[in-house]
């Protein structure tokens, strides 16, 4: 089995905007809010990180140094009466010689402070921030693919098309399953499906164990088991997982992924690979062989992460993407897994908003483009 988050900022989509793009005029921010542009070192960007209760390892320095480089990030707060309400992280794709490209924010901006209620207006605030940075004086597509489902993703599209945004349609929706963590242990343990229960149980009487850490030598002994099931399975990566390496050994301490590896005797059977950020953990990767398989190591390590997010005052679990059509297996895993406490949710999407016809133009063709590799690719793969 390979299970790995449904959702990524680089699947196969091919794009279509509906309606004509607004052109954007640079609005004044409300009274008391303010912009910094690119003002942040590494070391605060991840004082700010901490502010947020939509942290996510997709916003942190070491994820878009590793994925984009330095010199294509680009970051942006916004402050209320000097302190800071919303940041984000933009990757910037800069067409050489020419004034156009695309600046693009994955699970972002955040805008959720920790032990506060979400404010829109904050939220409609930084949106206006950024089209004025980023679609009015730098002339890029702007594309925002922000991490909000549920009811407020219907509130806020409506407010998005009022700031000049247009939806970006795919053919594959993003959704996933949220575990609510706010009982206690006993009862989240009821919530499982029983199906789902009864193979924790049977795993935690087998002769297992189960190693964590955040050591670098951990994710190379994951990759061991990952890439020998990736070739057996002829499964395609969404993600590259040895750029989560790099990532491990450039995220301090407290924001490094978790990694778990199960064993039974001396052989490795299963291991997983988490994050856990704001109020929130996520699945990133995860694999098993068929010893895995048969004992159910996959169910003991989840388990044991939730344990973990529980000890640790995490609020919610995202299983990272579910699609019951195409990986019907891991579906029903997750959804085991969810039991009685999970939620079916589709994120909001993605929006953007351009001024350039050119940036507009050389994005789509480059596009289309990379897509009709990425096909080529898998018919060659088979």
């Amino acid at each position: 089995m390979v299970a790995v988050g449904d959702l990524s900022e680089e699947t196969d989509h091919e794009y279509l905007v509906k309606g004509p793009e607004r052109v954007n005029i640079m609005k004044a921010l409300d009274n008391g809010y303010s912009l910094e542009v690119d003002s942040s070192s590494e070391l605060d960007w991840y004082d700010i990180l901490d502010k947020f209760e939509d942290a996510n390892i997709y916003q942190t320095w070491a994820y878009g140094e590793v994925r984009y480089g330095r010199k294509a990030m680009s970051h942006i707060l916004l402050r209320k009466n000097e302190q800071i309400v919303a940041a984000a992280q933009v990757r910037l794709v800069r067409l050489p010689a020419l004034k156009a490209g695309i600046a693009y924010v994955f699970w972002g901006p955040m805008w959720q402070l920790k032990n506060e209620p979400p404010d829109q207006d904050v939220y409609m605030q930084m949106l206006r921030a950024m089209v004025n940075e980023y679609a009015c004086k730098r002339r890029y597509v702007l594309r925002i693919n922000p991490m909000i489902y549920g009811g407020d993703a219907e509130l806020l599209a409506s407010r998005m098309k009022q700031e000049g945004f247009r939806q970006v349609d795919s053919r594959r929706p993003s959704r996933t399953l949220i575990k609510d963590l706010h009982t206690t242990k006993e009862e989240l343990r009821k919530g499982l499906a029983q199906k789902w229960r009864n193979a924790l149980n049977k795993a935690e009487k087998s002769n297992l164990h189960v190693i964590e850490g955040t050591e670098e030598e951990l994710i190379e002994d994951f990759i061991l088991i990952y890439r020998d099931l990736v070739e057996r399975k002829k499964f395609v990566e969404p993600n590259d997982i040895n750029e989560f390496k790099r990532m491990q050994t450039k995220l301090p301490e407290k924001y490094k992924m978790k990694v778990m590896l199960c064993y039974q005797d001396d052989a490795l059977a299963a291991g997983s690979i988490y994050s856990a950020m704001g109020n929130s953990g996520l699945y990133l990767f995860g694999a098993t062989n068929d010893a895995g398989m048969k004992n159910n190591g996959s169910h003991l390590m989840q388990w044991k992460f939730i344990e973990w997010l529980k000890d640790n005052n995490y609020a919610l679990y995202d299983l990272n993407g579910i699609n019951p059509e195409t990986n019907p297996g891991t579906y029903k895993f997750k959804e085991g897994l969810t039991g009685k406490n999970g939620r079916d949710v589709y994120f909001m999407g993605q929006y953007q908003t351009c001024d350039s016809a050119l940036s507009r133009l050389l994005v789509d063709i480059g596009e289309h483009a990379v897509n009709a590799w990425r096909k080529r690719i898998r018919r060659v793969d088979g």
